[in-house]
């Protein structure tokens, strides 16, 4: 009896040690995806050092793709003294697929070459993303063109191997209006007056910096495809994009700034560029007024400068 009340009072001050809910393993959140119009993501299984690697080392593997700028956004933010996540971009083009755009619209120029953004959010989750098809054939109405298939196939593979995720996440909406977005300028100049007048206005600007000028015209030539003069001038300013990426991280994809030079069908040149309240609109950039009104300023008068004589 006296063996039987022992064990009894041990199990009732000792009592069978039992998880609680704290213990219990849970499965890690799954990060949201993020919904931005005309763009596909995926989330990496890899570091974001190791992703964007293994991005840069396939694009250097094939002899069709030349790489045409890199653009680390958070340091470009140090250097003005503005914290952001990691994130860069890398710009790369095939002339082979990209004229065949131009050639029925010119006006593709300015989402071309085409461009992988990859960054890590607060949460450390680490995302790739680019622009879809879908949506660069409806807003430069080339619904049709061979090449958009390759291009599609090519954006698709590249973000996978250097993700090791085989899930894209498609955008609920990826159409968009013919030419939506985009400011367009009818020059008094030539081309080559047009081209070199911008060229020198943001050199000459000492807040602006020129990442990469891109010569589609020649570009094609050297693949045995014709186009009218197209050029494209890709610049930066850290200390009023850096602002929008900290508040809508997404917008990395679409900075820096770019701006089209282009001789259409009847010698007529025209000057074009992203309206930056086209970006609000697209990533959901809320909170920087002064800033948007600061670089639709800047760029009004950019090309306000290019077109006239």
């Amino acid at each position: 009896m006296k063996i039987i009340v022992l064990i009894y009072l041990a199990l009732t001050f000792f009592p069978f040690s039992c998880k609680n809910d704290d213990d219990i393993p849970t499965e890690p959140e799954t990060p949201q995806m993020p919904n931005i119009v005309g763009m596909n993501f995926l989330i990496s299984n890899n570091s974001f050092n190791e992703s964007y690697a293994n991005l840069k080392n396939s694009l250097e593997a094939n002899e069709n793709i030349k790489i045409v700028a890199e653009v680390n956004h958070q340091a470009n933010a140090a250097s003005v003294d503005l914290d952001l996540n990691p994130t860069r971009v890398i710009f790369f083009g095939n002339p082979n697929l990209g004229t065949p755009l131009m050639q029925k619209n010119q006006l593709a120029g300015l989402d071309l070459p085409q461009k992988i953004l990859v960054y890590q959010d607060d949460k450390k989750d680490v995302f790739m993303s680019y622009n879809n098809t879908l949506y660069l054939s409806s807003r430069h109405d080339v619904l049709g063109v061979p090449s958009l298939t390759m291009i599609s196939g090519a954006l698709k593979n590249l973000t996978t191997n250097a993700s090791g995720n085989e899930v894209v996440s498609m955008p609920e909406t990826s159409t968009v209006d013919i030419a939506e977005g985009i400011v367009t300028k009818t020059s008094e100049q030539s081309f080559d007056a047009t081209y070199a007048k911008l060229q020198g206005v943001i050199s000459n600007n000492p807040n602006l910096r020129i990442i990469a000028e891109v010569n589609h015209q020649a570009n094609a030539a050297n693949v045995g495809k014709k186009l009218n003069p197209t050029r494209l001038l890709i610049f930066g300013n850290p200390n009023l994009g850096t602002p929008l990426m900290q508040n809508a991280q997404t917008t990395a994809l679409d900075l820096p700034q770019k701006m089209l030079v282009w001789e259409d069908d009847n010698k007529v040149v025209h000057v074009s560029y992203n309206n930056p309240s086209y970006l609000v609109k697209r990533h959901g950039i809320t909170e920087n007024e002064t800033v948007i009104e600061t670089i639709s300023n800047a760029l009004n008068n950019l090309s306000n400068a290019a077109i006239t004589e």
